[in-house]
């Protein structure tokens, strides 16, 4: 796959459009500069420029992308956690986006997933826990919080 070349009045543009679309990391934006051919001064200077337009936050990535894959994907905070530091965000930044997290959706979207995966389980009471925890711990819910809640629920 060939790749076009922009000249960095161009990439700005795109760039702006590519960034207003959803909230982007840094590390994408970067990439996304250096796969449109720029040298690594005009990407310095282009990524200053839409930081200072507010095109590209960081925290405000984060709390998007907590909220979003906590909503949709029914992520936990470790999974999301590890991921946000996969994309180079600060601690401080991944702490601001796990707020998004309220508490109590937390606990009630863990016990639904839970009950969910044991009622799709066969077999006796210890496999269907045991299946059940470890589903819910992949998904990046901390274990004990797991084993807390699944302690709670009486199964059938």
């Amino acid at each position: 796959m060939k790749t076009k070349n922009y000249t960095p009045t161009q990439a700005r543009e795109k760039i702006r459009h590519y960034c207003a679309y959803q909230e982007r990391s840094h590390k994408e934006v970067i990439n996304k500069l250096y796969s449109y051919g720029l040298h690594s001064s005009d990407v310095d200077e282009i990524l200053i420029e839409v930081i200072a337009e507010g095109f590209l936050n960081e925290e405000r990535y984060a709390k998007a992308f907590a909220g979003g894959k906590f909503r949709i994907k029914k992520w936990g905070r470790t999974k999301i956690k590890h991921e946000l530091e996969a994309n180079g965000l600060t601690k401080n930044c991944i702490k601001a986006g796990l707020t998004e997290i309220d508490e109590k959706d937390y606990q009630v979207t863990l016990t639904n997933l839970l009950k969910k995966k044991l009622d799709q389980l066969e077999g006796n009471d210890f496999f269907k826990r045991d299946k059940a925890a470890k589903y819910a711990i992949r998904k990046g819910f901390e274990a004990e919080f797991v084993w807390e809640i699944l302690k709670n629920l009486h199964l059938k």
